[in-house]
């Protein structure tokens, strides 16, 4: 494992991505269906030693939502690193400095980089480019910190270059029109080609709770739907992905499709390779 430049957000060592938002189910019972449906991909996607993202469902109930997962996440394989992606029901869609350092004191800081095998790992709080009116200088800081990432992955000529936040860039092209699973296009155009420049090979994020993605000049934007509520035609699932010298490759799998068949022999095959 290789250790990457120290600056305010600690580097860690980590990878897939899903959450859960609203059903025709109040706020308990919605959570304590996605809290189950987490619990059962955990069991299936720990059992292949992989790194796992977390990501939690936030509200009213925060605190006892807070406590469940933890129990799960407590009983993780000390080997297998958690990593966590702040979003909309976690730090709020217009996010404050309050709410960013509740969601710090919890689970960690709310972007931050970090090195696996060469390659270089960006983790961003994609509400401050949403919308950051009420704490423009934290969007201020987090685009200072980018910047000299960027700079600090280009020095050491890293593998890849993978981006991870919680709203997608664009969901299918892009330059489609602004919505709310979206990012606004001149914000979204400066960051395609921030991270065209640098190199970075995939962006991936959640949010729209169901597939979908393009690509911008050569930067794939992969979006994945959820491990709890559907908004889509997408069942509960989560998405694996493989990073080898080469390229990135990567599945969404139900969790039926995991209890029952396992992942992709090809998939398998390239993570015998990487071990």
């Amino acid at each position: 494992m290789e250790s990457a430049h120290k600056k305010k957000k600690c580097q860690r060592n980590f990878q897939g991505e899903n959450r859960s938002t609203h059903m025709e189910l109040d706020g308990p019972r919605m959570f304590s269906f996605s809290l189950r449906t987490f619990e059962n991909a955990y069991m299936e996607w720990t059992s292949t030693r992989s790194y796992l993202f977390g990501l939690l469902y936030g509200s009213q109930w925060r605190k006892d939502q807070e406590r469940d997962l933890k129990n799960i996440l407590k009983n993780t394989d000390q080997d297998i690193p958690l990593v966590f992606v702040s979003g909309n029901h976690d730090i709020g869609n217009t996010p404050t400095r309050e709410t960013i350092d509740n969601y710090c004191k919890s689970w960690g800081d709310d972007y931050f980089s970090f090195w696996v095998g060469g390659v270089f790992f960006l983790v961003l709080n994609s509400q401050l480019y949403f919308d950051s009116s009420k704490c423009p200088e934290l969007k201020q800081a987090q685009d200072v910190w980018l910047n000299e990432q960027l700079a600090v992955a280009e020095k050491h000529k890293c593998k890849h270059i993978i981006v991870f936040q919680h709203i997608p860039l664009f969901l299918r092209e892009p330059d489609e029109d602004h919505d709310y699973f979206n990012l606004e296009k001149s914000v979204r155009q400066g960051i395609m080609e921030k991270f065209h420049k640098a190199g970075i090979k995939a962006v991936f994020s959640g949010h729209y709770h169901r597939n979908a993605g393009g690509s911008y000049r050569g930067l794939e934007m992969v979006v994945t739907s959820a491990i709890g509520c559907q908004l889509g035609e997408d069942t509960h699932g989560l998405r694996v992905v493989v990073v080898t010298d080469e390229k990135i490759v990567h599945r969404y799998y139900s969790l039926d499709e995991l209890s029952s068949q396992g992942m992709e022999k090809e998939l398998l095959d390239m993570l015998a390779k990487q071990n």
